[in-house]
């Protein structure tokens, strides 16, 4: 975390992206920090002070929703206000409430002073400002903002304006009644990378009721942040990876989310994949890492629309080096979990593609591992999903010098290629290079990777030397089919101490290793997403008491932080009676935070069907750590199913189509 970064994780977000507000819990916004309205990567308004009388009301609670907040305070003794801010796209409207007690008639002048700054996100985040835009009064009272192209709107009922961007209502509230009070910000933002779903159906109604009432709260809040987070483009919805620094579409972030919600169905993981496959790399770039198959990392604002300090990162990035193979492996998921064959089809080039750079540019010194490197020297450092500066040391705390092979990558590429071999093979294309690829990979890894300590390292480092710290990385290779059942006991035994799981999850370096610190971004944080990825893991390879030990860290986490788990934590040990130390300036909502907990109840359950193969299996947790539990409004194959786990463990599932069968 940069120094001047400022906090957001004690501000009040309501979101509809690509829009949302930041406030303070007394639901001002104050001009400095992150506070403000945001839309598509800039910050549409950047003050919003209510007054009465010239001062501020005291605040006496709030409460809030994904695109709703609430915010009581007492401005005298006798009169009580309300703010009810309600975020749609590109909108935002707030009314005010005023009651009084009084006994007589109460006279108060009330203000709103606006101002609007359109700063990038980038300067909001290095804790800049942008320059103020002034306010022209049109002819009935609206107030407009414009620069860059970029209009934003103020319209208020019964209000006085002028050009300072102050609102005005005198009010007079007679013994016992409510005043109400209203304003909308608009914003018109040609500019705009991204834009809000055209409709707001194909809401997951997924429910959940669990022995641990801590799964139901968390599944249900989850949900209703992912539905917030939701853009596309044209018709293909995916997710904004999370609120306010990443509200846009991210490769890998994008793509674990929707492969983690495949229980809640296959239309997200469909649109997201068609999403990138439209901007899959088609040349080299080294500036902006662009090469033929390669998926890219994330999409921002065209430079030249907003001026900002500091170095950007081009318009539409490809600085990640797992975006590619995770891609291959959701459109595999996807399929298994019933898209539709004619959906799958039409992406096989660009499979085919993706598939190419795994085996080509992935891999420029040919020595069979995929690796990265900032060629253009204006990127990201690190390009796996730790991809801040310092997060790939040595056990001593070196830092380790790219090119950077990691290991969980090359898990991802060996999965990537026996999946996209069996899309190939069910489609009438050649898969059997891709077997023997991925066989190749699993020996190079296991002669190379292994260190003394007895687990694969992070990563090699530019001299092919062993990355010797243990972190949650290796966690991610559980799942890939690519370690033997002695490889995944090592693993297993190596996250499941208390240096690595000992925190609120897992954490993402162990305590014991130089480079650790709990309030680091990735040496020794906590983060949802990964904590979730390695528990399943860990379940499918029959380790189901470290795999519960991890789930009930988050969900504990999950109740502290208000059944809205952020992007990530500090990994401070658990104590009894402690609480979970938020990370300051992590996003909330997070979109694969928020899908951690579909992730984990379909953990708990087992859940895992293969709709070509005409199969369902059921596996729940063993021991039943949560309870008994059942899920309803999940889908497979596009039909609602719904699954129940008995106090015995037995489990029964209802509604399949009749050509899949249980085993």
């Amino acid at each position: 975390m940069s120094s001047a970064q400022p906090p957001t994780f004690d501000l009040v977000v309501t979101l509809a992206a690509p829009t949302f507000a930041l406030a303070d819990t007394d639901g001002q916004i104050r001009a400095g920090g992150a506070q403000g309205v945001f839309h598509a990567d800039a910050r549409m308004l950047s003050e919003a002070v209510l007054r009465l009388d010239g001062g501020e009301a005291e605040p006496i609670g709030h409460d809030e929703g994904s695109g709703t907040a609430r915010f009581d305070s007492l401005a005298r003794p006798a009169v009580r206000v309300r703010r009810t801010r309600e975020v749609s796209a590109g909108r935002v409207a707030e009314t005010i409430t005023l009651r009084s007690d009084a006994p007589d008639p109460v006279g108060v002048a009330v203000t709103l002073d606006l101002a609007v700054d359109l700063a990038p996100i980038e300067v909001v985040r290095s804790g800049g400002r942008g320059t103020p835009v002034p306010a022209r009064r049109a002819a009935d009272g609206t107030l407009l903002f414009r620069r860059d192209g970029i209009t934003v709107t103020v319209t208020a009922e019964r209000a006085d304006t002028d050009d300072r961007g102050r609102l005005a209502w005198p009010v007079t509230l007679a013994p016992g009644t409510d005043t109400t009070l209203t304003f909308t910000v608009r914003v018109d933002d040609p500019t705009a990378a991204v834009h809000a779903p055209a409709r707001t159906r194909d809401r997951p109604a997924a429910e959940v009721r669990c022995g641990d009432r801590r799964l139901d709260r968390l599944v249900a809040r989850s949900i209703d942040d992912l539905h917030a987070l939701r853009l596309a483009d044209g018709d293909d919805a995916y997710l904004a990876a999370g609120a306010p620094w990443y509200l846009t579409l991210f490769g890998r972030d994008s793509i674990w989310a929707a492969r983690m919600l495949l229980p809640l169905g296959t239309r997200l993981a469909a649109g997201t994949l068609r999403v990138l496959a439209r901007r899959q790399g088609t040349r080299v770039d080294p500036v902006t890492g662009e090469a033929p198959g390669k998926i890219m990392h994330e999409l921002r604002r065209p430079e030249s629309a907003l001026s900002g300090g500091g170095p950007r990162l081009p318009a539409a990035y490809y600085g990640t080096v797992d975006a590619t193979p995770l891609w291959i492996s959701l459109l595999h998921d996807a399929w298994r979990w019933g898209l539709p064959e004619r959906e799958v089809g039409v992406l096989l080039p660009h499979l085919e593609a993706a598939l190419g750079w795994l085996a080509g540019h992935a891999d420029p010194d040919g020595d069979g591992f995929v690796e990265y490197l900032d060629a253009g020297g204006r990127g990201l450092a690190n390009q796996g999903w730790k991809d801040s500066a310092d997060a790939v040391r040595f056990h001593d705390g070196r830092l380790a010098e790219p090119p950077i092979a990691l290991s969980e990558v090359q898990g991802y590429a060996y999965r990537a290629a026996l999946d996209g071999a069996a899309l190939l093979d069910a489609f009438g294309r050649p898969g059997a290079r891709w077997r023997e690829y991925a066989a190749a990979l699993a020996e190079r890894f296991r002669a190379r990777f292994w260190v003394p300590a007895g687990h694969p390292a992070l990563a090699l480092d530019r001299d092919k030397r062993p990355v010797d710290s243990l972190t949650s990385n290796i966690g991610h290779l559980l799942g890939t089919g690519m370690l033997t059942a002695a490889e995944e006991r090592a693993v297993a035994a190596a996250l499941g101490g208390a240096a690595m799981s000992g925190g609120y999850g897992l954490r993402t370096m162990s305590a014991l290793d130089g480079g650790f610190d709990p309030l680091s971004y990735h040496c020794g944080s906590v983060w949802a997403h990964d904590t979730a990825i390695v528990a399943a893991g860990l379940a499918g390879a029959g380790f189901p008491a470290e795999a519960a030990r991890l789930i009930d860290g988050l969900l504990a986490a999950g109740e502290a932080f208000g059944h809205r788990l952020p992007e990530l934590h500090a990994g401070n040990a658990r104590s009894a009676g402690g609480r979970p130390e938020p990370y300051p300036t992590a996003c909330r909502p997070q979109a694969w935070s928020a899908a951690a907990a579909v992730l984990m109840l379909r953990t708990a359950i087992g859940l895992e069907p293969d709709v070509p193969g005409g199969t369902v299996r059921l596996r729940p947790l063993a021991g039943l750590p949560f309870g008994p539990l059942r899920a309803d409004g999940l889908e497979i194959a596009g039909r609602p199913v719904s699954v129940t786990v008995d106090v015995d463990g037995s489990e029964t599932i209802e509604g399949l189509p009749a050509d899949l069968t249980v085993s």
